[in-house]
């Protein structure tokens, strides 16, 4: 048994998905392998991803980034979910908030006794159970304390909001003081080896070769390398998730920074809202064949903050996934790999994961086709239940005030969803599949959001007496109001702790 190590890595285009994988990469390979990073400044970047999930604090963790410097550098805030406006129905709103929702008693989740309650009219709405919920409700923030055993305040899950392009930078700087090199120039072309095919060197503008072993492609929506040279395919997704366009813009920030994400569904399509210390990111996802560009950016305009600071940004995509991420010597991550619209704010956690998954089956200079395979298959099961996931929020709508939302709750749907839907329907339970990303509390919150009917609750339920449900019910929700009530707000907790500096 012998391994025939590579030596050079190649990682082609910056931005955030090439300087996440540069610095988890000289982080984690000990400074053994030749990490090099082609990049051009005249090819511009996305650049919208700054909202994330929680999984976001153990890359920081790997890659050795400290949480005060890092929200400092990327005018960051503080993250404990997602308020939904308009997604049931009309004038309705809920949060997606991040860790757990109320606390275990016996056999049955906790939402099979809030069902039973609830439909008996004796349960409080489902987001007093949820510290997140509630602290997000009241511009509140802490990260977890666990000065106190057992209480709520060591169940605070938290992500981030940041500049994507300061955070490229920041993990750029971490990235050369590792060994990193990054080589400036656009590239023209990739050359291939016979008789394999594999990619053996990229070529710059003015002729100079960048030859590698393993080709990493964070070029983006062109997938430089895995479609315009490798030519892997792409998977169209749009019949279920029709939005094609955005439009980005920044504008002055509010008087408050909130502690989390906001998501309104407009006539056309919807509105993300992701607060920053000097800034509110804003854009407008739609779909072209519903509303025109220029409308689109009226009605994204109209819902801002405050004043906007540049012209919008029009960003056209495919939603779908590349049929491989992974072909010969070339591993696709980031948008390059496939795209999925950042209601969940998900992108970059896609990149985290690819890159994950490569460290796990990091190839030697055979590239065995099993290790290939088996990334491949990893990754189409994470796109295809965040896709499931996405889909569901806009196939449960009870919108009946433009052509776009009832296509949307008309349409047919993955049978991977409906198997999720018809689960709920029946008795109120969910099942998580295989560790999929989003677990049971994230598909509960939706569910209940955006009206999911229900036939039944978990009949274990009926184990515990309907007067001791109260009172444990009761006791959930008044401890976390509690709770709250002790929490710095949100504004004072940067303010002490990674205040930036002023831009």
């Amino acid at each position: 048994m012998q391994n025939t190590p590579i030596k050079d890595i190649v990682i082609v285009g910056g931005g955030t998905a090439g300087w996440m994988t540069a610095a988890a990469l000289s982080s984690m390979l000990n400074g053994r392998f030749n990490i090099r990073l082609v990049e051009s400044d005249e090819i511009g970047i996305v650049g919208v991803g700054e909202a994330t999930i929680p999984m976001i604090q153990r890359f920081n963790r790997v890659v050795g980034i400290d949480e005060n410097e890092f929200m400092r550098e990327t005018q960051g805030s503080f993250k404990l979910g997602i308020e939904f406006v308009n997604w049931g129905k009309l004038g309705e709103r809920y949060m997606h908030g991040f860790g757990r929702v109320g606390q275990d008693l016996a056999t049955v989740p906790f939402e099979g006794y809030w069902q039973k309650m609830r439909a008996l009219g004796k349960a409080a709405p489902l987001g007093e159970y949820s510290i997140t919920r509630m602290a997000a409700k009241a511009g509140k923030f802490m990260p977890p304390s666990n000065e106190v055993k057992n209480s709520p305040l060591g169940d605070i899950a938290y992500a981030y909001h940041f500049d994507a392009s300061l955070y490229a930078k920041y993990l750029r700087k971490l990235s050369e003081q590792r060994g990193v090199t990054r080589i400036e120039g656009k590239i023209t072309r990739a050359t291939r080896r016979e008789p394999d095919g594999f990619i053996d060197a990229v070529v710059l503008e003015n002729g100079q070769r960048v030859e590698g072993e393993l080709f990493i492609d964070c070029s983006g929506f062109r997938g430089l390398l895995i479609e315009q040279t490798l030519e892997t395919g792409y998977e169209d997704w749009t019949h279920w998730l029709p939005a094609d366009r955005a439009l980005a813009v920044p504008c002055e920030s509010a008087p408050s920074i909130t502690p989390y994400t906001r998501a309104t569904a407009h006539k056309s399509g919807w509105q993300w809202r992701i607060p920053l210390q000097h800034r509110t990111g804003n854009g407008h996802v739609y779909c072209s064949r519903f509303i025109s560009d220029d409308e689109a950016a009226a009605t994204l305009l109209s819902n801002l903050d405050g004043q906007a600071l540049a012209d919008p940004r029009l960003i056209k995509f495919q939603t779908g996934m590349r049929r491989q991420a992974w072909n010969r010597n070339v591993v696709a991550i980031g948008l390059s790999s496939g795209f999925l619209e950042p209601l969940e704010s998900t992108s970059i956690h896609l990149i985290q994961s690819g890159i994950a998954r490569l460290v796990e089956l990091f190839p030697d200079s055979r590239f065995s086709a099993t290790d290939r395979d088996e990334y491949n298959r990893q990754s189409r099961f994470e796109y295809e239940r965040v896709r499931d996931f996405i889909i569901l929020h806009y196939h449960l709508n009870q919108r009946t005030d433009s052509p776009y939302w009832t296509e949307c709750a008309n349409m047919a749907i993955p049978a991977t969803l409906r198997q999720k839907m018809d689960q709920y329907r029946s008795r109120g339970r969910v099942i998580r599949e295989n560790n999929e990303l989003f677990s049971e509390v994230g598909w509960l919150q939706v569910f209940e959001g955006q009206n999911m009917a229900q036939d039944g609750y978990h009949p274990l339920a009926d184990t515990q007496g309907e007067a001791d449900i109260a009172d444990y019910l009761e006791s959930v929700r008044s401890v976390i109001a509690k709770c709250v009530e002790v929490m710095p707000s949100h504004d004072q907790y940067i303010a002490q702790h990674c205040a930036a500096r002023k831009m």
